[in-house]
């Protein structure tokens, strides 16, 4: 399961110091992602099986255990990401039904084409779900 960390970044007149992420030494990309930063702290998710590398003394992160539903809504209000991922499943369901098709189709319900519609935007939003869980949230 992706951990999630919260912490408050050390900004000066000189620098702005971050958490460090581990990093995939196959391809030496960062394994991890800053979700947001609501308030002071900010929130990154890390992959399930990761070990945070040594951090800077001038920060702490925090592993977050049983975070509760509220924070996660407002981590996923605040986070571009989460924005992403949510206007990519509008995009989706916008390739296939224009907003008068889907209006036309929940007025014919129950029918077959507004039951193929529902299968394919339930589908959409399942695929939304799924990369959100990636995040953590």
């Amino acid at each position: 399961m992706t951990s999630i960390y919260a912490y408050q970044k050390f900004i000066d007149v000189q620098r702005t110091v971050e958490m460090v992420l581990p990093v995939d030494p196959a391809t030496n990309q960062r394994l991890g992602i800053e979700l947001a930063t609501v308030g002071a702290i900010t929130y990154v998710s890390v992959p399930a099986g990761q070990s945070l590398p040594d951090q800077p003394a001038e920060i702490n992160p925090q592993l977050l255990t049983d975070v509760p539903a509220s924070l996660i809504s407002v981590i996923s209000d605040a986070s571009p990401h989460v924005r992403m991922i949510r206007s990519m499943v509008k995009e989706k369901i916008a390739t296939h039904y224009s907003v008068e098709d889907e209006i036309k189709l929940l007025r014919t319900a129950p029918s077959e084409e507004f039951d193929i519609y529902n299968a394919f935007v339930e589908d959409v939003r399942a695929w939304g779900r799924t990369e959100r869980a990636k995040l953590g949230l």
